[in-house]
Parts: C-alpha cells; sequence; structure tokens
C-alpha cells in the first residue's frame, strides 16, 4: 500500500502554483539576438576591409578608423581617435579642410560627399601619397556623421605617370625628327624650285609663275611642319622653359588662327621640373584648343603667375562658353586635363564665366606632394637631436 506524500493539500483558497519558467524567446529578444548579430557582422566588416575607412562628425573630428587605415597613414586608432581629420591631411587641403565644413554646415552644398575624387593623405611620419576618396553621408542618433572609404593608389599614380613619359618621350622623338629631318627636305626642295623658277624666269618661259607657286606652296608645308615639331616637342631642360613655350603657343595661336591671345606673364615663374612644366604646358595646350575648337572664341587670355607656393594657369576665353546644363560625360580633353592635373598634385576648376566664355584654372603646388615630405607639426614633431656632419666624400 503506498503512502501519501507529506504535507498540507491545497485548498480552494491557496493562490495557483507558479508556472515552470521556460527561456524567453519571445519577440523583443530575437530582435535583440538579431540587432547583435548584425553589429557584429558590420564591425567584422568594418576591420577586415582592405580599403581605409574613417568616420567624423561635422566639425571633422575623427569618431573611428579601421585597421587598413591604420596601416595606410601609420597612425593607431587611440592616436586619432578625437583629432581633426586634416591631421591626415597635406597642405594646402590641411588649412582649408575646416572652412570647406563650416561652408557645408552653413550652406548645404555639396563637393566631395557622394563624389569620388583623388587627393593626397599624409602619414605620421610626414610622407604624402595619393588616395581614392569617397565620403558618404549618414546620422545616428540625431549626429550627422561622414564615412570616407580610402584607397592608396600611390602604384597606379606611378605606373600612368610612367606610360604618360614614355608617351612624351616618344612624341618629343617625333618632333626632333620632323624638325631636323623632314623640314631639311622640304628646305632642300623649296631652294630647288626657288632655282628653277629663277632659270624659267630667265628663259622667259610661262611655266615660271608655276615653279614660283611650288617654292611657295613648300615654303608653307615647312613653317607647318616646323611648327607641329614645336608643339610635339615645346619645353627645353631649363627652368624658365614653361613660360617660354606658352609665350609660343599664343603667339602660334594668334598667327595660325587669326585670334587675338593675351599671354600675360607678371614675374619669373621658375619651374625646373621638366616633367611638371610639361603636364602643365598640355593642359594649356587642351584648354586653348577648346576654346577654339568648342568655344568658338576670337579672344583669348593666358596668364600663369605664381602665388605663394603655387602655380596657377589660367586660360579665359571669351567665346560660346560651356552649356548651362553640361552633359553626364565630359568630353575626353577636359578628362585629360584633369588627370595630368592630379598626376602632378594639382587641381583643376573649369566653369562658365558670367559675362560669358569658360575659364580654365590649374593650380599646382611648386614642390609637388608626391616629392616631399612637410614638416610635422609642432605636436607631432619629434624631440631635436644632435646633428652630425656626413663624411666627406672620397677623393678620386
Amino acid at each position: 500500500m503506498k503512502r501519501k506524500p507529506r504535507g498540507r493539500s491545497r485548498r480552494p483558497e491557496d493562490p495557483p502554483p507558479p508556472l515552470p519558467v521556460e527561456p524567453n524567446t519571445g519577440p523583443r529578444t530575437q530582435a535583440s539576438a538579431t540587432i547583435t548579430d548584425s553589429e557584429a557582422r558590420l564591425r567584422a566588416v568594418f576591420d577586415t576591409a582592405v580599403e581605409g575607412i574613417v568616420t567624423m562628425d561635422d566639425h571633422g573630428t575623427i569618431d573611428s578608423i579601421n585597421p587598413a587605415a591604420e596601416r595606410m597613414f601609420g597612425w593607431t586608432t587611440g592616436e586619432l581617435i578625437g583629432r581633426n581629420i586634416s591631421t591626415l591631411m597635406p597642405e594646402p587641403y590641411r588649412s582649408r579642410h575646416d572652412g570647406h565644413l563650416a561652408q557645408y554646415r552653413h550652406t548645404g552644398e555639396r563637393r566631395i560627399i557622394g563624389i569620388g575624387r583623388e587627393v593626397f593623405g599624409r602619414r605620421k611620419d610626414g610622407t604624402v601619397f595619393p588616395i581614392d576618396l569617397s565620403v558618404g553621408e549618414f546620422t545616428v542618433g540625431g549626429r550627422r556623421l561622414f564615412t570616407g572609404i580610402l584607397r592608396d593608389i600611390t602604384e597606379r599614380r606611378r605606373l600612368q605617370s610612367e606610360v604618360l613619359r614614355i608617351a612624351e618621350v616618344s612624341q618629343q622623338r617625333i618632333g626632333q625628327d620632323l624638325h631636323d629631318d623632314l623640314c631639311q627636305q622640304l628646305a632642300g626642295i623649296e631652294f630647288m624650285a626657288q632655282t628653277l623658277a629663277s632659270r624659267l624666269h630667265e628663259a622667259g618661259r610661262p611655266e615660271a609663275a608655276a615653279a614660283d607657286e611650288v617654292a611657295a606652296l613648300v615654303r608653307s608645308a615647312t613653317e607647318y611642319t616646323r611648327n607641329l615639331s614645336h608643339g610635339m616637342s615645346p619645353l627645353r631642360p631649363a627652368p624658365d622653359s614653361l613660360v617660354s613655350a606658352l609665350e609660343e603657343l599664343a603667339l602660334r595661336t594668334a598667327r595660325h588662327f587669326d585670334v587675338q591671345v593675351d599671354f600675360h606673364c607678371p614675374a619669373p615663374v621658375p619651374l625646373p621640373d621638366v616633367q611638371v612644366a610639361t603636364h602643365v604646358y598640355r593642359v594649356a595646350q587642351e584648354a586653348v584648343s577648346n576654346a577654339l575648337r568648342h568655344g568658338k572664341a576670337r579672344r583669348i587670355e593666358l596668364h600663369i603667375l605664381r602665388l605663394n607656393d603655387e602655380l596657377r594657369l589660367h586660360v579665359r576665353d571669351h567665346g560660346k562658353g560651356l552649356p548651362a546644363r553640361p552633359p553626364k560625360s565630359s568630353g575626353m580633353g577636359l578628362r585629360i586635363m584633369q588627370y595630368r592635373a592630379g598626376i602632378i598634385g594639382g587641381t583643376i576648376v573649369i566653369q562658365r564665366e558670367s559675362s560669358g566664355g569658360t575659364s580654365v584654372t590649374c593650380t599646382v603646388p611648386l614642390a609637388p606632394p608626391h616629392a616631399h615630405a612637410p614638416r610635422p607639426t609642432h605636436e607631432e614633431r619629434p624631440p631635436k637631436q644632435a646633428r652630425t656632419r656626413p663624411p666627406h666624400p672620397p677623393r678620386r
């Protein structure tokens, strides 16, 4: 016979026993788990991305930086959080950035947000390198933040610059061959035609006029070939060759196309780097060509001057100007100008003038960013060390 369990039996007025506790699998817990999983995924993407990722607020204060950006710039996350984003920029972009942000907060006018562009970054050790930058904007908890996606394009720039250099050398060689070979042959033909015309005139032959015309045509072809060779090889390895070449471009354009070209250079602008000078000249050449072909300009202004540590080239035409709504895809010439300016660390501004015509302004640092490392700021400057004089080179 079984015994009844001890204890008082439940009376009707007693409260019901508690239900067994089951794991909470309600919608709220599932949503919390989903959010946690999503945050973990985003963090993994942020930490493992090959491109550098930097976020900042609308005052330029760095909010976060991923490991790829740490490796790219040589800073750690702890060193950069709370600093201004201009820490990662060289001059002159460094001193201008806060002004651009203030203008955006005031006007809402976007310059690079949502648009990819090539700029320069500055590492912790002061070296400057080209990067491809894309900027996006988002809001979290009422805070406006910006995300910058950065890619180091040093190797790409080097290859592109080498391709341009090889093309330029080949073009210069062709120009030299035209000048030294073809022009000499044409000059010989012109001399022979003039001799023939002289003999025909002495003999009283009617063919003398035709011989004079042949000599004039050959002379015109010689001049055209000489100008063509100068256009293909316009610069000499001399600091003042850029100004001389631009002045020759203005004279040649005025003479060949019967337009007014005003050249203005208020002071000497020495530029010993022939490669940089060649890119600036090609930008001017393309701008003048566009003014003639597309703008149908009858007057062109070509200015070059030095402003502090920058060289500024300004080409202004008085033609039809750019359309009020330019097409989404710009022409090849405009892209080539922008590309050449970027190669040498410069910028291009192309705009429609209110009084008519188009202006092209190319600004280039006289010491290109990729050619030197700027001095570190006071907070980043290492302690002074005793200088030692390098040993004298051995005598030969």
